[in-house]
């Protein structure tokens, strides 16, 4: 159903256009909408017009007028005014309404469709069937974008997305769940960098316009719509993800994940399995911060010593010391590619594990 805002701009804009009053009655015969001099019409008349057989009909000098959605009236417009042309401006205002009402149902349909294509609720035939009564192209490549939000600021982030990707485009904006949208965006380049470019511009878009700080993930490309669904389980996988290994980053894509998603998806007993053939006891627990973060340095610079020393402002000797330190504890020197990788798989198991106790 069109919201009063709705109907009240559409009429008050009719009657700046056309000096015609008039005022919108619901089924009920209770009065939605009046401009400033249209006359009161009592709920009874609104009532027994509604029962009539008539279209429209000429009560007491004013003009009333039904307004159907599917062949079910929805709405009662009643027009008044002193020219001869009331009539005819009493069916514009009719031939609008009904097309409010039309546009906003298919938005209304959309979204339902939507949400219950990316959560799996559709039959394969059902998605086509639906989509073709909805006019929605089936054969079109979209991705989809899983935007983390704060509960209470859902309203305006939706707000802001809808202005930027919009249905005319190909895009659609829903939600599934408290706390996050959901961004089905029509695709003409597929490539990585433009998916990334596009997150980039989600996030900088709501930080600058509506001052939200959020995270957001994709998912891969989809080719038809059936495709969607997956493409969203991804977007969540993404975002736990990247919740638990790359913290920092406001952005992250599901082919992006690397091990991280490895690491997601192993048992727990498995990943307790593994560190204790690994480590033995709680090494993990004598490594300081200090320390954690020149290891985490040393792998971002591709275990580069001097590179390392340079950014951590210490001398070349002190991190070897480090390093050597942490060879003791651990028996694996880092400055060996296989004993790093070994080294970093553990710490996103630990960090993986100590989410899910969380």
């Amino acid at each position: 159903m069109i919201s009063n805002q709705i109907i009240q701009n559409c009429i008050f804009e009719l009657r700046s256009i056309t000096k015609a009053e008039m005022a919108v009655y619901d089924p009920e015969g209770t009065e939605l909408i009046r401009t400033e001099n249209a006359p009161t019409t009592e709920k009874e008349f609104v009532v027994s017009f509604l029962d009539s057989l008539a279209d429209s009909q000429v009560i007491n000098g004013k003009h009333f007028f039904k307004v159907y959605d599917q062949n079910e009236p929805i709405y009662v417009l009643v027009a008044a005014g002193s020219g001869e042309d009331v009539y005819t401006f009493g069916r514009i205002a009719v031939s609008q309404l009904q097309t409010l009402a039309v546009a906003y149902k298919e938005r209304f349909d959309r979204n339902s469709f939507f949400q219950n294509l990316i959560l799996d609720n559709l039959l394969l035939i059902d998605i086509y069937n639906r989509a073709k009564k909805l006019h929605i192209e089936d054969q079109e490549k979209r991705v989809v974008y899983l935007i983390d939000i704060m509960k209470d600021q859902d309203n305006l982030a939706k707000e802001v997305l809808r202005s930027i990707f919009t249905e005319n485009s190909g895009d659609f904006v829903t939600a599934v769940e408290e706390g996050s949208l959901v961004l089905i965006k029509s695709l003409a380049n597929d490539d990585e960098d433009s998916l990334e470019d596009i997150a980039k511009s989600i996030v900088d878009t709501l930080n600058t316009e509506a001052m939200l700080n959020v995270k957001v993930s994709y998912g891969t490309v989809a080719g038809e719509l059936r495709g969607v669904s997956k493409s969203y389980k991804e977007a969540a996988m993404a975002l736990e993800v990247g919740k638990i290994f790359y913290e920092e980053e406001t952005y992250v894509g599901y082919n992006k994940l690397g091990i991280g998603r490895l690491i997601y998806q192993l048992p727990d007993n498995l990943c307790k399995i593994f560190m204790d053939e690994i480590f033995a006891g709680d090494i993990f627990e004598e490594l300081d911060d200090e320390m954690l973060f020149t290891i985490q340095k040393f792998f971002e610079n591709s275990l580069n010593v001097s590179e390392t020393s340079r950014q951590l402002y210490i001398h070349r000797n002190t991190l070897v010391y480090r390093i050597e330190k942490l060879e003791k504890l651990t028996g694996l020197d880092i400055r060996n590619f296989d004993d790093a990788l070994t080294f970093k798989i553990a710490l996103m198991v630990m960090q993986y594990m100590n989410h899910m106790k969380r």
